[in-house]
Formats: C-alpha cells, sequence, structure tokens
C-alpha cells in the first residue's frame, strides 16, 4: 500500500500510527527519509490532527494521503465531515478492526460502517491486490468528483499478509491517474480567493447537503466508468458487485472483504458434490450503495445468507439492513437472512459456513420474508 501511494504521488502525507495501519505510515515516513519521495510527511500527535493536515493540505489544492483504524478512524469523525461537506477528493486507508470496549485489536468492521453517513465514498477489498488495485480507482474517482474516498482492508487478514502483488510501473500509473490539477477557483488561493465551508442558515444548509448526498448516490455511474478504464489500462476487473459461483445458484451468500475468499472456498467445496448450487455475492463499493445493480443480480435468487461483520446495537447487522433496504419490494419472494459473524477477529471457518448454508436451507422463503436473525 505505501509503495502504491508514494507513486500515486500526494503533495502531503499525514497520519498517526495504530494497530494494524501503522506499517502502510511508517514505510511512507520511511520512503521520506531515504530520499525516495518528495511529499510533505507530517507526523501527527493524533488521529483528529492528521485529518486536519490532510483537510487543510487538500483544500489548497494538491493531492493527499492518510490512514488509520478503529478508534483513530472513530477520533477523526468530526474532521471526515467536514471533508465530506468541503468536497474535498481525500484518500485514506483504514485497516478495519474493532471498536472498544473491550479493547480489541483483530479484525471485524464495525469501525468504517460506523462513518457510513458522512459523505465519503466506501470501498472494500477481498485480497491485497484487490486493494491495492482501488487505491488507484479511489484517487481517480476522489479527483475526478471532488468526493472522499476511503479504501477499507480487513486487518491483519490482509495488512499483515505477504502474498504476490503486481504494483503498476510509473508509466502506467501515470496513464490512469494523471498529475492532480484542480482549477483555480476550486481551492483556496490568494489569485482567486474563496471560502470554503463556511457558516450557513438553515436557508442555505439543506439544499447544500442534499448536493452532497444526490452527488454520492449518483457517482455509481463514474465509478463504473473508471473500473471499465481500469480494466482497460492494467487488465484486471473491478466490479461494484462480483457474483462467483453457479449461475442459477438459488441460495447465496453476501459479504464484503477479506471474508469473500473463504465463501468462494466453501462454494468450491459445495458445488463438486451438492445439487443444491451456492454462489455469493460480493460488495465491492459500500458507498454509494449499487442498488439497482444488486437487484438485478439477486432477481432469481430465493435466499441470501449475509454475512455482517458489524452490528447496529438495537438493530442487526448492518450490511444486512442495507440489502434489505436497497431490495425491499423488488423481489417479495426473496428470504433475506442475517448472520453476524467474526466480531473481535473470531475465526469464520469453512464448518460455519456449513451451518450458516444448513439454517437457512430449512427455512422456507415464506416464512421470514425481510427478516433477520
Amino acid at each position: 500500500m505505501a509503495e502504491l501511494v508514494r507513486l500515486c504521488e500526494p503533495a502531503v502525507v499525514s497520519a498517526y500510527p495504530i494497530t494494524p495501519q501503522t506499517h502502510i505510515v511508517e514505510y511512507l515516513a520511511k520512503f521520506k527519509a531515504d530520499g525516495v519521495a518528495n511529499y510533505e510527511y507530517v507526523r501527527a500527535e493524533s488521529e483528529f490532527t492528521a485529518a486536519s493536515v490532510v483537510l487543510g493540505a487538500s483544500a489548497s489544492g494538491v493531492r493527499v494521503y492518510s490512514a488509520t483504524s478503529s478508534q483513530g478512524l472513530l477520533l477523526m469523525t468530526e474532521v471526515l465531515f467536514n471533508i465530506a461537506g468541503m468536497r474535498l477528493p481525500v484518500v485514506m486507508t483504514c485497516a478495519n478492526r474493532s471498536v472498544s470496549a473491550p479493547i480489541n485489536i483483530w479484525n471485524d468492521q464495525q469501525d468504517a460502517v460506523t462513518i457510513r453517513d458522512s459523505g465519503w465514498l466506501m470501498f472494500y477489498g477481498e485480497t491485497v491486490q484487490e486493494v491495492l488495485d482501488l487505491h488507484l480507482l479511489a484517487y481517480r474517482v476522489a479527483e475526478s468528483l471532488s468526493l472522499p474516498v476511503m479504501v477499507n482492508m480487513d486487518g491483519f487478514i490482509l495488512t499483515h499478509t505477504f502474498e504476490p502483488v503486481n504494483i503498476p510501473n510509473k508509466a502506467l500509473i501515470k496513464k490512469y491517474l494523471p498529475n492532480y490539477k484542480p482549477v483555480l477557483g476550486e481551492y483556496l488561493n490568494p489569485a482567486a480567493p474563496k471560502s470554503i465551508g463556511t457558516f450557513v442558515n438553515p436557508k442555505h444548509y439543506f439544499e447544500i447537503r442534499q448536493e452532497l448526498f444526490e452527488d454520492v448516490r449518483s457517482s455509481v455511474k463514474s465509478i463504473k466508468k473508471n473500473m471499465k478504464e481500469f480494466k482497460k489500462v492494467f487488465g484486471r476487473d473491478l466490479d461494484l458487485v462480483e457474483y462467483y459461483g453457479d449461475k442459477n445458484a438459488k441460495t447465496v451468500f453476501f459479504a464484503m472483504g477479506s471474508v469473500a475468499g473463504t465463501v468462494k472456498e466453501f462454494i468450491n467445496q459445495h458445488n463438486k458434490v451438492n445439487k443444491d448450487k451456492l454462489a455469493i455475492v460480493k460488495l465491492l463499493c459500500f458507498r454509494p450503495f449499487p442498488e439497482e445493480e444488486l437487484a438485478a443480480v439477486f432477481k432469481n435468487v430465493k435466499r441470501v445468507a449475509v454475512l455482517d461483520k458489524a452490528i447496529s446495537m438495537g438493530a442487526e447487522g448492518i450490511l444486512s439492513g442495507e440489502l434489505k433496504r436497497a431490495l425491499y419490494g423488488k423481489n417479495k419472494n426473496l428470504l433475506i437472512k442475517d448472520y453476524v459473524v467474526g466480531l473481535g477477529g473470531r475465526d469464520i471457518t469453512l464448518a460455519l459456513l456449513g451451518d450458516i448454508y444448513k439454517d437457512i436451507s430449512k427455512t422456507k422463503t415464506d416464512e421470514l420474508i425481510f427478516k433477520g436473525k
């Protein structure tokens, strides 16, 4: 991740170390110290400050980067809302980790989904390669739409995994991601004075927030367009929604992040010996939530087992709730059943997936339509 960010040539990098994100910013600091990077590296005393530094730098019209995790992300919350509201194209990595209390440093996805309403676009990668690719997409989308983008990678499962990856050369990166050149008058510059994020009264606030809402929601088109361009330049696929398994499967898993790899292995083993074929729908883009694409892929499905690695206390798994909202009224024969798994780094095993499959298989679709467990 650090090497890819270096090749993207941000002008300012600022972060505060927090497990399991620390190694990314340590390498970025080392690149600067070794003279192989030209960005300004600001070592902040807190995540709140780190977010504030990249906010200010981005507002001055330069490419920026930060990274964080868990409690650090939550400490940034006020600034994250400001970054989105000021329409700044900040790119940040979140190494997903559980939140306190009790203290736990292992992976789930509670941290990032907690700030899902801040106005940031949010991507989730299954593998280290996919996360690396998503950073390139993130910069391209952020700078074309003037919206911040958060790339999520599961802590330890991906942040501390060694695997072969293809890091594109600088020429290819430049082809896909040219130098950032914002239009004069759209950032802070004495030559074209303007104010950003100023005080507004009720007469104007509503419209400004509505514009942000509409732009986040409509960003689906731009993301899809830039994904196609990514394939042309780098030869690898990125899709809002990925379908894996039997094309006629009636029982489907739904998940995002690294757990998709485990589910794919379970599906491979299951489909070899069973008549009831399975598939998984992997969500790569959580914000904006790709409602039309999901409605199309679930059109003929009978059962969906949602694997949720985060929960809304007093309600249900967050991913499950999002899917039910998106599909409400579009497939009246669809059972969506919520399974909260993996909190605090609890293993998600093939045996557990087998138990989930058995449980959802014995539920009649006319008994629990749009009800979570």
